[in-house]
């Protein structure tokens, strides 16, 4: 099993944290530079292979809007919350009652505890020098969508498994197969067979775009095997940038300083009301356990990518047909055009490649200073290729983004109208 790749923030490197995945993995980052494939195609799941157990650990401009869950996870509402009120303490036999703040606590967990269950994920790799097989496992978290079976889970708590095997709250366990994952975000959908949908209990989904710094949150999952544990903090920090794949980049991640452990990688953050606001998913550390400092994708991230991979397996990205930039001061120069793509059929331009032929040999050119420079779009600047892709995978296909490309010596403002595979109407 694969875990993500790259460091944590700056700040955190110099001070000597390691990021890891909560498989107990230490993560390191890449220098190299991103070729500009703003999910021109979708990245194919790895194919089955040897995993471990999911890590400590060491997502696009603050997230769009999320869209509302389509079809998939609204066909079936997940059930309620239990509504917290702090001020009504819960009565206890042969005990004072709860504090306020207890009382929180003990309500968040008794209303979303029963849906979140452990992911085993099981691999056989074969030794051909001794020529027999060994199997391995890795554990983790995940939350229950919907009475259907759909379960939430990180990918790289699943990837590369023969076979997953989830365990529900009363111990049942169930074999479950991999709907769809994304590398971007790290998110995975499983699907649960044969498991009665009146033992599942659907976590809601809340939206992660009113979250404050200071707010309390609470983990659940498995932490070291420890079934149903449940740990608590606040909200550390908000829009934090998460390393990831490729020299991407997760924008809008959460940082809490709850107790998260491997085991945890999957399972849901919940807010006070009981509601899921994002996935825990790496945390900071120089030991690989906890230190207080842990990582969740957001709700909004989950919100919008989940129906997509119930639908489809894969998450569809908006195409700009630019395949490779190189980052200038002041923009993004356009090394490389996909043909007859998107940005070219705008109109943008890329460098001037001639090619001249002396006897046997030919001999190409290349001349970058005719290439459009991309400074702009939607009226905000742009910077990296990073965040330009950030943008961009916050669109829809289809959409129609205003491009300000320096050109020789004027700005010209070119309308390109994304590609991509179309969505279905409803």
């Amino acid at each position: 099993m694969r875990s993500l790749t790259g460091c944590l923030l700056s700040a955190l490197l110099a001070s000597g944290l390691t990021a890891w995945l909560m498989d107990g993995r230490p993560q390191s980052a890449s220098a190299e530079p991103v070729p500009l494939q703003s999910g021109l195609a979708a990245p194919a799941l790895p194919a089955p292979g040897p995993q471990t157990e999911p890590p400590p650990l060491s997502e696009p401009p603050p997230l769009a809007e999320p869209a509302p869950l389509e079809a998939p996870l609204r066909s079936e509402p997940p059930a309620t919350p239990t509504p917290v009120d702090a001020a009504v303490p819960v009565p206890t036999a042969g005990m004072a009652p709860l504090t306020q703040e207890e009382a929180v606590r003990v309500r968040v967990y008794e209303s979303a505890n029963r849906g979140v269950v452990n992911v085993t994920a099981h691999s056989t790799s074969r030794d051909n020098l001794f020529r027999v097989e060994m199997e391995s496992e890795g554990r983790g978290s995940g939350s229950i969508l919907d009475r259907r079976g759909h379960v939430l889970t990180n990918l790289h708590v699943v990837e590369g498994a023969d076979r997953i095997e989830v365990r529900l709250f009363d111990g049942e366990s169930y074999e479950a197969t991999l709907v769809g994952g994304d590398l971007v975000g790290d998110i995975a959908v499983l699907k649960l067979i044969d498991a009665p949908a009146e033992d599942l209990y659907p976590i809601p989904l809340a939206d992660s775009r009113d979250l404050r710094v200071g707010q309390s949150v609470f983990a659940i999952g498995n932490p070291f095997g420890l079934e149903r544990t449940m740990s608590a903090g606040i909200i550390s920090s908000l829009n934090r940038d998460l390393p990831i794949r490729g020299a991407r980049t997760v924008r809008g991640i959460i940082q809490t300083d709850a107790a998260v452990n491997p085991g945890n990688s999957g399972g849901p953050l919940l807010d006070g009301r009981g509601t899921l606001i994002g996935v825990n998913t790496a945390i900071a550390s120089t030991s690989g356990q906890s230190a207080g400092v842990s990582f969740a994708i957001p709700g909004g991230l989950v919100r919008r990518v989940v129906p997509q991979l119930i639908r489809y397996g894969r998450v569809i990205r908006p195409e700009v047909g630019i395949s490779q930039v190189f980052e200038v001061p002041g923009g993004l120069q356009i090394a490389k055009l996909v043909p007859g793509g998107p940005a070219e059929r705008a109109g943008l331009k890329g460098p001037l490649v001639t090619r001249e032929r002396r006897g046997p040999l030919v001999f190409e050119r290349t001349d970058r200073s005719v290439a459009d420079v991309i400074v702009g779009l939607d009226g905000s600047p742009v910077r990296t290729a990073d965040a330009f892709l950030g943008d961009i995978e916050a669109k829809r296909p289809g959409d129609t983004v205003t491009l300000t490309v320096r050109r020789g010596e004027e700005l010209v403002q070119v309308p390109l109208r994304l590609g991509g595979e179309p969505r279905d109407a409803n």
